[in-house]
């Protein structure tokens, strides 16, 4: 049991690393990890040893390692679904002029693995590849959430407490009738529940067993997210959407590995 949740610690930490761009210090992955700063200098200093992390010897931040990076690009050839998608994505970049990305569901989480930075000078930085975000959290997220099948969405919402971090808005009454809107219209919306005047809108890729496996998404600032502009910018996402699901070439992985009793996508 020590060994098995010494490993998830381990894991958790890689991934609070891997989500920071610019690095982390050993007392803001303990907080972020829910770990004690001793306990995560000791394992973050042992994934250095093996050369899964690496440290900045003047900032003292560390970072992902060249382990890591062998490791990537290896598991690239399984899941590379990315490149595969990425003129789609570019193209809804261009189409909308805003930011636009593609995330897979990793188990609870949405993990941002592509962007494509659109035409309209202003931007919102609060995707990047790597940024990860609970189920319900951001647009992807609930995207995501959204058409899960209502049996594991409501086991989600059951065990998930998303208020302390992410606020009201994001309690699981709240969230059920943001899922009830996201499936009336196909797309979701986050106005603005992040970060006050970045706004996004996500839809949902399904794999080849009909699940939400991965999403499209675009964030910018709230007055390119007017009332009269959502609904053009939903078919886009909807369009996107459903070319990369009839692709048919989403790897299985990616998602959870449960029997597939997820909803059709909407068409174009």
């Amino acid at each position: 049991m020590e060994g098995a949740q010494a490993i998830s610690r381990a894991a958790t930490l890689l991934r609070v690393v891997s989500a920071a761009a610019d690095g982390v210090t050993t007392a803001q992955a303990a907080q972020q990890a829910g770990t004690a700063r001793t306990t995560a200098h000791r394992i973050l200093s042992s994934l250095q040893e093996a050369g899964l992390l690496d440290r900045d010897r003047t900032t003292g931040t560390w970072h992902l390692g060249p382990e890591m990076f062998l490791m990537g690009a290896l598991a690239a050839r399984r899941y590379d679904f990315v490149e595969t998608a990425r003129p789609a994505v570019r193209a809804l970049a261009d189409a909308t002029g805003e930011s636009a990305f593609l995330s897979l569901r990793r188990g609870d989480e949405s993990v941002c693995v592509l962007r494509e930075e659109g035409s309209f000078p202003l931007r919102s930085f609060v995707l990047q590849e790597g940024t990860r975000f609970p189920l319900g959290v951001a647009s992807g997220g609930l995207a995501l959430l959204s058409f899960l099948p209502d049996r594991e969405a409501d086991a989600y919402l059951d065990r998930a407490d998303l208020v302390p971090q992410w606020g009201e808005a994001h309690s699981a009454e709240r969230l059920r009738e943001r899922i009830r809107l996201t499936r009336t219209a196909g797309y979701a919306t986050n106005p603005a529940l992040i970060l006050e005047g970045s706004w996004g809108m996500a839809s949902t890729v399904f794999d080849q067993h009909g699940r939400p496996a991965w999403t499209v998404s675009i964030t910018g600032v709230e007055t390119r997210f007017r009332a009269e502009r959502r609904p053009h910018l939903g078919q886009l996402l909807l369009r996107t959407a459903h070319q990369l699901s009839t692709q048919n070439r989403l790897p299985h992985h990616a998602a959870d590995a449960r029997p597939a009793t997820g909803r059709p996508q909407p068409g174009p």
